[in-house]
């Protein structure tokens, strides 16, 4: 029986707590083939990023006709994506494959070191949100990306409503950032679903972006919703953010595979 395929389109992290290297971990742990097309490398630890030096257009392009047109997949998943030419890329392939897509529009690192030219936000919004089964923005690239700031599970919505005007067919806004427990709105803009979970108090969160955005793609690979997918991965990401671990001399990384060690 073959394995649902995901397809991760996104930067490496070096240091393996976040991008390419956490997307992959996530799919293996939920049970499906993960593949990958690298659009960035980066030097990074628990420290933050070093250096980041981003692939030619056409590498990303090859990478992805490579992956797609042999093997196939069920559920794409974009993360650090660079410059605007890379974004644009990436939505043409998006827009001509069709599967769920889930976007997270990656716009600064755990560390709050910049993964995205500000020339490429408009992109962003006019060409690869539109494309998005998902779009999975934390508050800081929500207000990067509509200027809307959220300061209080009330303004969750208002700023659903801005990402959504983009084109997304749904948005999850990430309110971990908030005080209390961990809470987030996922939203088509007439259903709402809203995912709760208690606060862990463990600094270790690197890669919680990610891993997300990576179990959402994951789910719904195996033909999950939207929102059934939302609902599993947060119950996984929230298990991997209880039991991540100190790695360097920083921010150490989610532990993606929690569930093999219960």
């Amino acid at each position: 029986m073959s394995l649902p395929r995901v397809l991760t389109v996104a930067g490496s992290d070096s240091g393996g707590g976040a991008g390419i290297q956490a997307d992959l971990k996530t799919m293996l742990a939920l049970g499906t083939h993960g593949m990958s097309v690298i659009t960035a490398v980066t030097a990074q630890n628990s420290l933050g990023v070093q250096g980041a030096w981003p692939l030619p257009v056409d590498a990303v392009r090859a990478q992805y006709r490579s992956v797609v047109d042999d093997i196939g997949v069920q559920a794409v998943k974009t993360g650090m994506l660079a410059s605007a030419e890379l974004v644009e890329a990436v939505a043409e392939l998006i827009g001509g494959t069709d599967v769920p897509a889930v976007v997270d529009p990656v716009g600064v690192s755990k560390h709050g070191d910049s993964l995205l030219a500000a020339s490429s936000l408009d992109s962003v919004r006019t060409r690869l949100l539109p494309v998005a089964t998902v779009a999975t923005p934390n508050l800081d690239e929500v207000a990067q990306l509509t200027g809307v700031r959220v300061e209080s599970e009330e303004q969750l919505r208002p700023a659903a409503a801005a990402v959504l005007s983009y084109g997304p067919r749904w948005v999850l806004i990430k309110g971990g950032h908030l005080p209390g427990e961990a809470v987030d709105l996922l939203t088509d803009g007439s259903v709402e679903h809203w995912l709760r979970a208690p606060r862990h108090d463990n600094r270790h969160t690197h890669g919680t972006g990610c891993t997300l955005a990576s179990a959402i793609a994951a789910e719904l690979a195996k033909g999950r919703s939207v929102p059934e997918a939302a609902v599993a991965a947060k119950e996984y990401v929230t298990g991997a953010i209880a039991a991540g671990f100190a790695l360097g001399g920083g921010i150490g990384p989610v532990d993606h595979g929690w569930r093999l060690r219960i």
